[in-house]
C-alpha cells in the first residue's frame, strides 16, 4: 500500500535534513513530499541543493492550503496512505509504523498521534494546553467523542479522507476542525500514545494572545460547522 509523509514547511532550513534523515531511517516504506509554503529563507535551495521531493509554493498560503496541496499531490499520485508530519522536528518518524497499524487493525479513517494520552514529551505551552482542552471539551459535547489532542500535526489518513481533504480543507488553524468535519461525515478517528520533541530551531507561529484568538475563532468554526449538512 503506497504511503506517503507530507511535510509542511515554512522557513524550515535548520529542520528539514534531520526530519528527512529521521524519515529515511525510522519509516522507510514511507515516501515523503515536503510543502515549501513560500519560504522567505533558504528552504528552497536546500530543497534544491540535496535533491529533495519538494512542491514550491509561490508565495506564503498559510497550513492549510499548504497542507491542502500535500493530499490533492497524494490523491494525484495514487497513494492510499497519507500523513502530515511537522517539518519543524518535533515529530518522530518512529511513530509512523504504530499508527499505521492501529489504523488496519481499527479500520480508521484518521489516526491521531496524541501528546496527552500518556502525557509524555514535550506538551505545549500552558496556553496553548489549556485553549486544546477547552477544544476537546466542546467536540467531545457535539460528537460523543473525546478526542485528547485535537491540535495534534502528527495525522494519519486513509483514501477516503486523501480524497476529502483534496477537495476541502479549513484554511486557518485546521487540525481541530478537521476533526469535528470528520466526525460530521461519521470518519472514524483514532488516537495512538506518542512523544513529541520541542522545537530546536526557529519559533512557533502562535503566541500567547494568538492562543486565545485561536482558541474562540476555532471554537466558533467548529460549532458552524456542526450545524452543516452532512
Amino acid at each position: 500500500m503506497k504511503k506517503l509523509v507530507i511535510i509542511p514547511a515554512y522557513n524550515e532550513q535548520n529542520n528539514l535534513i534531520n526530519v528527512i534523515n529521521d524519515l529515511k531511517m525510522n519509516a522507510p516504506d514511507f515516501d515523503y513530499v515536503i510543502i515549501n509554503d513560500g519560504s522567505t529563507d533558504e528552504t528552497m535551495t536546500l530543497c534544491a541543493e540535496n535533491s529533495l521531493n519538494v512542491i514550491n509554493l509561490p508565495v506564503n498560503l498559510g497550513i492549510g492550503a499548504c497542507v491542502q496541496t500535500g493530499y490533492k499531490y497524494a490523491l494525484k499520485k495514487g497513494y492510499k496512505i497519507a500523513v502530515q508530519f511537522d517539518g519543524d522536528g518535533q515529530h518522530k518518524a518512529e511513530y509512523l509504523g504504530k499508527m499505521y497499524k492501529e489504523m488496519i487493525e481499527t479500520d480508521s479513517d484518521m489516526v491521531i498521534g496524541s501528546r496527552y494520552l500518556y502525557k509524555n514529551g514535550f506538551q505545549s505551552t500552558v496556553f496553548r494546553r489549556m485553549g486544546i482542552k477547552i477544544l476537546s471539551k466542546l467536540i467531545k459535547v457535539l460528537y460523543k467523542q473525546e478526542i485528547k489532542d485535537v491540535t495534534s500535526g502528527l495525522r494519519m489518513v486513509n483514501k477516503r479522507l486523501v480524497t476529502e481533504f483534496s477537495n476541502y480543507y479549513p484554511y486557518d488553524y485546521p487540525e481541530p476542525e478537521t476533526v469535528a468535519f470528520c466526525m460530521r461525515k461519521k470518519f472514524k478517528i483514532t488516537e495512538v500514545a506518542v512523544t513529541m520533541r520541542a522545537r530546536n530551531e526557529g519559533k512557533s507561529s502562535i503566541n500567547k494572545i494568538q492562543s486565545i484568538y485561536y482558541m474562540v475563532k476555532v471554537s466558533f468554526s467548529i460549532i458552524i460547522d456542526y450545524f452543516k449538512k452532512t
